[in-house]
Formats: structure tokens, C-alpha cells, sequence
């Protein structure tokens, strides 16, 4: 089969009967494990011990930042002439990433509001599972396996889907089910992306609304609002990633809920190595724009769910604090405040109840896609079983 064959999916392939077996049912018969709701991100270390093993797994990463064909070499190669410089940053924010503490606290919190809200697929059991740092996939699975887990949910906690994180994500938990479940003892379905929901929406609003009462009543509204994403290697944009179309989606929404009062842009941030990515760059835009003389900026972090290093040190310290203007600031992060808590419980009771094992977008692959593992995890999470 070539590997530009697309996949011939009109719609994501519906759950069998059992994956939402009520709690009552299930209690009848030997399943009474409850439903997994598993969140997926990048991870961070949380010692300073931890950065070089998070960073030789990052640059071995193609779906996240491609190397060509000597990825294996050049990706511990880069990693080992980055650690001492990336072990200072996270010295400076406190010696770790909390991003598995907020995490954590976000999958447990929301897994009661559903046990409440959706009764039915209960109890809900959280995980988290990290790419790059612990509690990495496969012990996450592994950990499933002996909890005697028969049905998850894959949450990406990337709102705005790309090939380079929620799919590499998906490609690891794929490989995982290859590896570890051959036989299908865990039913999957996927929250693969979820960019303009409502709640989020909201909270990213009143958190720009509150951040912005701190500037003069005088200057509030010409404050000019930075979105900051986390970029993409261009090569990964021209291959036709959806992510800067529903990063800019996100955007949009926030700004309508706002009511257009602020100028804006949407910039992107933390770029790594010599090849092109997707621009214009925020540390750049800061530095031209404080330049021309405007001097009330208010970054807000649009693609992330909590704090992590991109924000705390990149934001926060090399931008924010290095420019010397008051006016420059960050809107909060999502971390735990309850109203986020609520919407991932709303993302995921809307799945739950709607049957399907992934979004329409999902079964999509990009147009200049040549990846048979990303041709074969998309087939295993729209039909529950692995390609023969």
C-alpha cells in the first residue's frame, strides 16, 4: 500500500456497545474497573536530574522536531550540549517544571466532577501520561494494564491539534497498544483537540480581563494583546499541520469574547535550531514593538494548559523581565482554576455521551503526509483494532 493511500473514513467508526457499559451493568459482570480518562502532554522534569533524559527523548522525537535521517545521532548530540544551560533555567524557576503537579491535580479534580456528571462511565480513574518525562506513556499503560483498565479516554491537553504533539502522543500510545495489548483488552477513544470549547474560551477571557485591569483605565484599551503559541518547524507547517489554523481559531474566539476591545496578534515562541520556523517570533515582537514606543504589551500563553518552562522562564524571565517595562505582562496560566477544572469535565462528559471514538478531523491526514505510522495509529484509534 502506497503511503500517500488516504484513509477512506467518511466518519470516526462508533464505539461497540460495551465501551459505555453503566456502572450498574458493569457491576453485574467482571468489569468494574470504570473508565480511564488519560491526559496527554509533553511533560517536564520535575528535578533538575531529570532534564537530561527529558531532553535526549525530546530531540529524539521526529514527530516534534525533525532531524532528518540522522536524528539518532544529532539528537543526543543536542541534548547533551543543551542540559547545562536548560538545568540553569529550571534552577531559576524554582528547580523543576510543576507541569506534573498541575496536571495531575487537573485530571483528578475533573475525574469527580464526571463521577457527579456522568454516572453512567464511572468510576473515573485519572492518568497522566507524559512523552518526554515521568510519569512517561508506557509505564502510564503499563500501570493501566495492572490496575486491570478495559476502557480509556486519550485526553491531549494540546487544545489546538498538531502531528508534532497530540500525534506524537497518539503514535506512542499506539506503538504501546502494539507492544503491550495486542489482543485489545483496553478500548481507546480520543479528545484530540478542542480549540474554540466554550469553557476554555472563557477562562483564557476573564484571565486576559483581569490581568488587564492592572494598566491605567486611561491606556487599558490600547494595550495590545500577544497570543504566544509554542511554534512549528516550517516543514511540518508546509506539510500541512492543522495547529496554526486552530491555534488562530482559539485566538479568534477569545478575541470575540472580549469584544474586539484590544489590538492583537498572534505570535510564537520557543524555537530550537537553525532550520525555519513558523514566525513572527514573540521575543521579537516584544523587543520591535517596545521599539516603536508601545510599551503596554499583555502576553497570554494561548496553547498551553499550565505552567511550565515556556512560560515561567521563556515569558516570564527572557522576555517580560529582560525588557524593563512595566507595562509588559502575562496573563495567569490555566493551571488549576476551577473553571478550566470544569471544562476538561465538560470535554470529556460531551465524549462520553456522543459515542464516537475520535473527531471527524481526526481520520484526516495531512495532505503531504508520508508517515505509515501515522497512517496506522490514526486507522487503530477510529476502528479499536490494529491494521493486519
Amino acid at each position: 500500500m502506497s503511503l500517500l493511500t488516504p484513509l477512506r473514513l467518511s466518519r470516526p467508526a462508533a464505539l461497540s456497545p460495551t465501551f459505555f457499559t453503566s456502572r450498574a451493568l458493569a457491576t453485574t459482570t467482571s468489569d468494574t474497573s470504570g473508565t480511564a480518562i488519560v491526559l496527554l502532554n509533553m511533560g517536564g522534569p520535575s528535578t533538575i536530574p531529570e532534564v537530561h533524559p527529558f531532553l535526549s527523548r525530546l530531540f529524539a522525537d521526529g514527530d516534534l522536531i525533525p532531524l532528518g535521517p540522522f536524528q539518532k545521532y544529532l539528537g543526543p548530540l543536542i541534548a547533551r550540549r543543551r542540559t547545562p544551560k536548560i538545568e540553569a533555567q529550571y534552577t531559576e524557576i524554582g528547580g523543576g517544571s510543576p507541569i506534573r503537579r498541575w496536571s495531575e491535580l487537573q485530571a483528578s479534580e475533573a475525574c469527580k466532577i464526571l463521577d457527579k456528571t456522568h454516572p453512567s462511565t464511572a468510576p473515573h480513574k485519572p492518568y497522566v501520561a507524559f512523552r518526554y518525562a515521568a510519569p512517561l506513556t508506557e509505564d502510564t499503560f503499563l500501570q493501566m494494564q495492572r490496575d486491570g483498565i478495559r476502557r480509556a479516554v486519550a485526553f491531549t491537553q494540546y487544545p489546538q491539534y498538531s502531528c508534532s504533539t497530540t500525534g506524537s502522543s497518539l503514535n506512542e500510545l499506539w506503538k504501546l497498544a502494539k507492544k503491550f495489548d495486542r489482543e485489545g483488552k483496553i478500548e481507546w477513544s480520543v479528545i484530540d483537540r478542542w480549540p474554540t470549547h466554550p469553557g476554555l474560551v472563557s477562562v483564557f477571557a476573564r484571565h486576559v480581563s483581569e490581568k488587564l485591569l492592572e494598566y491605567p483605565e486611561a491606556v487599558r484599551e490600547k494595550v495590545v494583546l500577544l497570543f504566544s503559541a509554542h511554534s512549528l518547524p516550517m516543514s511540518v507547517v508546509n506539510r500541512g499541520d492543522p495547529y496554526p489554523a486552530e491555534v488562530a481559531a482559539t485566538v479568534h474566539a477569545v478575541m470575540t469574547k472580549l469584544g474586539f476591545k484590544n489590538p492583537y496578534r498572534l505570535v510564537w515562541q520557543s524555537q530550537v535550531g537553525p532550520s525555519p520556523w513558523l514566525g513572527a517570533q514573540t521575543s521579537r515582537t516584544v523587543e520591535e514593538y517596545v521599539k516603536k514606543g508601545q510599551t503596554d504589551l499583555l502576553l497570554i500563553p494561548i496553547a498551553f494548559t499550565s505552567d511550565h518552562i515556556e512560560t515561567l522562564y521563556e515569558l516570564d524571565l527572557e522576555i517580560i523581565k529582560e525588557t524593563g517595562e512595566a507595562g509588559v505582562k502575562r496573563a495567569e496560566s490555566l493551571n488549576g482554576d476551577p473553571e478550566f477544572v470544569r471544562a476538561l469535565a465538560d470535554i470529556a462528559k460531551e465524549h462520553l455521551k456522543g459515542r464516537e471514538r475520535s473527531s471527524r478531523q481526526m481520520a484526516l491526514r495531512c495532505p503531504m503526509c508520508t508517515s505509515l505510522r501515522c497512517e496506522e495509529q490514526k486507522k487503530f484509534f477510529a476502528t479499536g483494532k490494529h491494521p493486519e
